[in-house]
Formats: C-alpha cells, structure tokens, sequence
C-alpha cells in the first residue's frame, strides 16, 4: 500500500515523466527490445543536459539569475521592455547553445524577473514565448538546430543557400516576438532593496564551467571532458547544488528516445509517411512533427524525399505545436508544472493556441515562397 502511495505521487509530480514512459512503453511492444536499442539515445545530449543542469543549480546557489535580473528591471525599467530583453536573450541564446540549453538557461531568469516585481500572474504567457523563441532562434543557420545540422549535412547544403532559404521565415519569427510585447504592459517596475552579495570567486568558477559546457555543445571539446571536469568541481564548492538537478527531465529525454526511435523502425509508419510526402511535404513533415518530434521526423522523412528546402521549413515549424514536437517545450512544460502544479491545463491550452497562431502565421508565409524558390 505505500509503496502504491508512492508510485501515485511520482506520478502526479511527475506527469510528463511518466506519459513519456507510457509512451515509449507502448512502442516496445511493436519493436521487441533488441542491440539496436543501445543505440537510440542521444548520449551527447543527455550529458549536455545534465552538465548545463549544474551549473545552473550552482548559479542559483550564489544568486546569478536574481542579479542579473535585477539589472534588467534596473537597465530596461518596464515591464514591456525587461519581457522583450527576455525574448531577446532566450533567441539569442538558442543559436548558441541550442533551444534546450537555452530554456534550462534562461526560464529560470524569466520566472525570478516576473517573481521579483509581483507579475507572477504572466508566467504562462513568458514562458510559452521563450519557449518560441528558443524553438525559432536557431532556424537561420545550419548549426542553430540538431535538425538542421542533419539536412544540411544530408543534403549538402551551401551554407549561404541555407541561410537564404531560411531567412524570410526567420524574420517573421522576429517580428512576430516583437509584436507580442505590446500584450505586455508597459507598466515601470519596482524591486525590493534587500542587499543581495555574491561569491566572486564561486561566478568566476561557475562562468568558467559554463563556457566549458558551451565548446562541448560546439563539440570543440569531447564531452567526456566536461562529465569529469563540471561535476567534480561543483561536488567541491557547491555539493548541494546536485539536489537541484532534475533527474526526471533526464529520464523524460531517454523515453522519448526510445519512442521516436521505435517509430522510425516500424514498417507501417513508414509507408504511412512515404504516401504523405508523395503528396505535400511541407504539411507531411509539420504535422509528423506534432506527434514524434523535429529531430526524428528529419531523420524518418529524409529517406523517403529529396525535396529538402520544404522539409527543412517543417521541422523548423514543425517544433511549435503540441508539446512533444520538440523536446524543448517538454522542458519548458516541466518547468512551468513543477513551479504551478495544479495550473498545467490552462498552460496546454494557451500554449497550444499561441503556438497554433505562429505556425498559421510562418505556414501562410511558407506556402507562398513556394512560388519563389520551389
């Protein structure tokens, strides 16, 4: 009985966790476990994860995210302009380090802004638009995002032929970013006094763990590298910060492997997708994004078509929509419950409605291009 007790409270925090589970479990069912198994996860991601996820614990152990937001509120004054400094970090950010690093960065900073000056009443609507920006900052080159790097590689892309196909959408992903903030109030902000210090030497340390981390997702230094290095040195000046680690997000990124993966490898998806594309591939590889991923939908659809320049919209597109059509929002979603636990269906539906009405938007765009370049 306490041990049910116990399994139904894991549950219940850990929602995402367990329907991921569900779900990888159910495709196990039509791919027996075998060798190939070894193979479905991505464990350069995973360890990336895990590394970022430390020292971002470390760094609210020294209070990073409350200073720097506080120089926001301070530089920027509304609440309009620290909302739009936000977005701009978070987009930034993800054609640096990729839209999960960028998220497990930067959602801690949003959630500190908006709990420091009474607006906790906008959470939702924040972080539905980091993770929009996260999702969209990378499209423009080919390393912004794992799914571009792939058809760029597959396809043998030029780099300024890449960068040509993708700028127009990339565009209307800024300009629509920047019109959200007129939703935002553009009320003057307020902060408590309250001294706050930090450990220079623990930030400087803590900096240097994190560019550290960043070469690794630039694979300019071998992950290895970075599990012995990061861990070892927070274990020294901050062993509590592991307590802050969310383990679950880790297992949610391994089911989902297993779930997309197994797709891949069953038969019937196959010639399910390859009838599609025959059709449109555009709308073929948005709507397969919405159930299996941007990733693993890249890697399905890229067998069955040559046609990469609207493959490659989809993916990008492709990433907004449903929760699981990128890992990216699973991180965000995780975030949001475990901070509002009992808010997590009015999160799903406002994040589907927004993120419905920058698909349409892009879509709209997308589909007439085709009568320039396709």
């Amino acid at each position: 009985m306490v041990m049910l007790l116990r399994v139904k409270k894991f549950i219940q925090n850990n929602i995402v966790c367990s329907i991921a589970f569900v779900l990888a479990l159910i495709t196990c069912i039509f791919v027996p476990i075998d060798r190939e198994y070894i193979h479905y996860v991505d464990y350069k991601t995973i360890s990336s994860l895990f590394m970022i996820s430390c020292i971002i614990a470390a760094f609210k152990d020294i209070n990073f995210f409350y200073l720097l937001a506080r120089q926001i509120i301070i530089k920027f004054k509304t609440l309009r302009m620290s909302y739009l400094a936000l977005i701009t970090i978070t987009f930034a950010g993800s054609m640096l380090i990729a839209n999960d690093m960028a998220l497990i960065t930067f959602l801690p900073l949003g959630y500190l802004l908006l709990k420091e000056t009474g607006h906790e009443d906008k959470e939702a609507f924040v972080f539905i638009m980091q993770n929009i920006a996260a999702n969209l900052g990378g499209m423009l080159t080919p390393f912004g995002n794992p799914q571009n790097l792939y058809i760029y590689t597959k396809y043998n892309i030029g780099s300024i032929d890449f960068m040509k196909i993708m700028i127009i959408p990339f565009l209307v992903a800024i300009i629509l970013l920047y019109l959200s903030g007129s939703l935002i109030e553009n009320t003057e902000l307020t902060i408590n006094e309250k001294p706050v210090s930090i450990d220079k030497t623990r930030e400087i340390v803590y900096v240097s763990l994190f560019i550290l981390a960043v070469l690794i997702v630039f694979r300019l230094i071998h992950p290895l590298i970075g599990l012995i290095v990061i861990p070892t040195v927070i274990f020294i000046f901050d062993r509590r910060a592991f307590k802050s680690v969310d383990y679950t997000l880790l297992l949610v990124f391994v089911f989902f492997f297993i779930f997309s993966s197994n797709l891949v490898r069953i038969g019937q998806v196959n010639s399910f997708f390859k009838g599609l594309l025959a059709k449109d591939v555009y709308f073929t590889t948005l709507i397969s994004c919405q159930f299996m991923s941007n990733v693993p939908t890249s890697i399905l659809l890229s067998k069955f078509t040559n046609d990469y320049v609207p493959l490659l919209y989809g993916v990008n597109i492709g990433g907004l929509g449903t929760l699981i059509a990128s890992l990216a929002s699973l991180i965000t979603f995780r975030t949001y419950i475990k901070l509002n636990p009992k808010k997590a269906l009015q999160f799903i539906l406002l994040f589907t409605l927004i993120n419905l009405i920058f698909i349409v938007i892009e879509s709209f765009v997308i589909i007439n291009l085709r009568y320039v370049i396709y």
